[in-house]
């Protein structure tokens, strides 16, 4: 199969490399549309040890099963894979399983390729009336559904139901749609890249700003760097919410002392329980995260350059989709 391979610190290869061999209880999926996420960006840049090079990334994907009872099923792909018998999987919180693994982190090779093999588990079938593109959006978006219903869940009765979110790409995107989904309509996206802005205002519908003015009863954070953390402690209001999703840098920012004064909430989210990956795929099913309109699609042989693209910020779409067939 061909693959575009993470060779070193911003260089990627569009090159052959070995078909997936599928274990017991796992099926190979065709990949027809894969996106290309934050985390690969970081692995890209050389700030993910957890990604060494060489390694296939990628794990926003979708396509159809090859072989077996469910052959030509599409599906799109749940990429983190959980023991099932651990205290966390018991309680549905698969995504704090401790041997956990996710598509595109060893020993598992990502979805920038034409095939990759997944637990029959984590496939979820799609709808012939929704396209594949839309499907393999279901990660991203389901990262954000389950930040935002944990801030929800948080948020006090009396708190300002109003939402702030630092970051304009496709995980801030998402956790306006999961809100306005969820039920908290007054959104506000803060991103200082003026095209991105402009695109999130006219293609997207979303209400944007290029600074964070005022106090919101909870914000979230999809950067994740020390200048977005101080943001977001100094316009949480009293009582309010931080849910912080971004993996940027691993330390400041945070107002501690203000946070502690006025009984700020903090939380840390990673990915998805599997239900809430059931809930984002439904959601997408039901049209009830909007049109998903707003990725730009590139062939999977093209990724280095959209890779680099992005790197120069010069993408003004939130989400670069691949495609690894001609």
């Amino acid at each position: 199969m061909k693959a575009l391979i993470y060779d070193g610190v911003e260089t990627l290869g569009f090159r052959d490399a070995a078909d997936p061999v599928p274990a017991p209880g796992e099926e190979v999926v065709r990949i027809d549309a894969v996106g290309i996420c934050g985390s690969d960006m970081h692995a890209y840049l050389g700030h993910d040890a957890r990604r060494p090079a060489p390694l296939i990334l990628g794990h926003e994907a979708a396509g159809v099963i090859m072989g077996g009872p469910r052959d030509g099923i599409r599906v799109t792909i749940n990429p983190l894979v959980h023991c099932g018998t651990c205290t966390a999987c018991k309680t549905g919180r698969e995504n704090l399983c401790p041997g956990r693994q996710i598509i595109s982190m060893p020993p598992r090779e990502g979805a920038f390729a034409q095939y990759v093999a997944m637990p029959s588990d984590n496939l979820i079938e799609v709808p012939d009336t929704v396209s594949l593109d839309h499907a393999a959006l279901a990660e991203p978006l389901a990262v954000s559904w389950h930040a935002v219903r944990l801030g929800l869940e948080a948020l006090d009765p009396g708190a300002d139901k109003r939402a702030l979110i630092i970051g304009g790409g496709a995980i801030g995107l998402a956790a306006a749609l999961a809100f306005k989904a969820q039920g908290l309509q007054e959104v506000t996206i803060v991103e200082p890249n003026a095209a991105r802005r402009q695109f999130l205002q006219e293609a997207c519908g979303q209400d944007t700003t290029a600074t964070a003015q005022g106090q919101y009863g909870m914000v979230i954070d999809a950067v994740g760097y020390a200048a977005t953390r101080a943001t977001a402690s100094a316009h949480t209001e009293p009582g309010g919410v931080i849910v912080h999703i971004g993996l940027g840098e691993d330390m400041g920012g945070l107002d501690i002392r203000r946070m502690t004064l006025q009984e700020i909430t903090f939380i840390g989210t990673y990915t998805y329980t599997a239900q809430d990956f059931r809930d984002t795929a439904q959601a997408i099913f039901d049209s009830r995260l909007g049109p998903l309109d707003w990725i730009e699609t590139r062939a999977l042989a093209d990724g280095a350059a959209a890779f680099s693209d992005l790197r120069a910020g010069t993408v003004a779409s939130p989400k670069i989709v691949l495609h690894p067939w001609p």
